[in-house]
């Protein structure tokens, strides 16, 4: 138990203050960049981004690094609660998918000339509650917590393909995997037996996630 603990506090600073590494190579890769003096559209020259849309595209990409910093905190959460090996298996793929996340929205970010959210820390430490809090409710709650927060996530990630700006494929392409990703990552909770949340806990959820929204954002 204290070695779990141990470890569950080194993620926790590698997640909030270490650079992630990914494990697969960075969606878009290959696709034009985004500096406001450099065309961005492989077909179309005359696209560029201005200064005002360069913000806009980063504090995007900073909204979901700031969700990536929180599904690993859910997903430690949840799985120092489980006690079912193949729940916890699960767990644990999932979130080496989400560390690529990390790392492709934190390099996004960075090109962008933009900065990670300052509130990182505290978005840790409130999700990493409530991951344990719906772990306590026993494996399938636990279980239809996660799939419930992987439906929201990715249909804030389809949202964010029209919000982008037009022509940053570099940064659609990252977010379209994500988005493929949740959807997944969802499906396997509900073949795992997930129980589908009552409505006022999912209407809280979402009411949840506009607000840390809002405010990474900004900051």
């Amino acid at each position: 138990m204290i070695d779990r603990a141990i470890l569950g506090f080194d993620r926790a600073l590698r997640t909030v203050f270490v650079p992630a590494r990914a494990s697969r190579p960075l969606p878009g890769g290959n696709l034009p960049g985004a500096e406001s003096d450099v065309p961005i559209h492989a077909h179309d020259p005359a696209i560029q981004f201005d200064e005002a849309q360069k913000r806009h595209a980063a504090a995007l990409m900073r909204v979901n690094h700031c969700g990536e910093v929180c599904a690993q905190a859910l997903y430690q959460g949840q799985a120092a609660i489980s006690r079912n090996a193949s729940i916890r298996a699960a767990l644990g793929r999932a979130s080496d998918e989400e560390t690529d996340h990390l790392a492709w929205t934190a390099q996004r970010i960075d090109e962008l000339g933009g900065r990670k959210s300052v509130l990182n820390p505290l978005w840790y430490g409130g999700a990493l509650a409530v991951g344990v809090l719906a772990g306590g409710f026993g494996e399938r709650w636990n279980l239809g917590f996660l799939a419930e927060t992987e439906r929201q996530v990715e249909a804030h990630l389809r949202g964010h393909l029209d919000a982008l700006p037009a022509g940053d494929d570099r940064s659609r392409a990252i977010v379209r995997q994500m988005a493929r990703d949740e959807a997944r990552h969802a499906e396997t909770a509900v073949n795992l037996g997930a129980r589908e949340l009552p409505m006022p806990i999912r209407l809280a959820m979402k009411l949840a996630a506009k607000l840390m929204t809002a405010a990474a954002y900004r900051l």
